[in-house]
């Protein structure tokens, strides 16, 4: 994931090095051709785009945030053995449960055999 974030960020900032080299190294208008004007940025432009950058960075901090939330709920995990019907209560954080691998508020980690299936309840619910 980082080396996607950094593609990215190499790729902005050499295309932002080369409009900027071609910007200040642009020679003398040939003779009958009105100069063009500069790339100015107004101040509006410059408004946009800090507002534009704001709503990014309050919407990623947000969604890291939720997901640090949603991992951080603790589940009630109810293990079923197929064969004999036995139930057996855990509760595990959500961030710490993988497959057919959970590791328990006490620290216990838990691997279900072939036989075994799992039931993942929030808090409130009951079977």
């Amino acid at each position: 994931m980082i080396w996607k974030l950094l593609l990215t960020l190499v790729l902005i900032l050499t295309g932002w090095f080369y409009l900027r080299h071609q910007w200040r190294h642009r020679g003398p208008p040939a003779e009958g051709v009105t100069p063009r004007l500069p790339l100015t940025v107004t101040d509006t432009m410059r408004t946009i785009a800090y507002g534009i950058i704001t709503v990014m960075l309050v919407g990623s901090g947000w969604s890291l945030y939720r997901g640090w939330e949603s991992g951080h709920e603790v589940l009630r995990v109810q293990v079923v053995n197929a064969n004999t019907g036995v139930i057996t209560p855990y509760e595990a954080r959500r961030r710490d449960i993988d497959g057919r691998v959970f590791r328990t508020l006490d620290g216990r980690e838990i691997r279900l055999a072939d036989v075994e299936r799992m039931i993942l309840l929030k808090e409130g619910q009951g079977l």
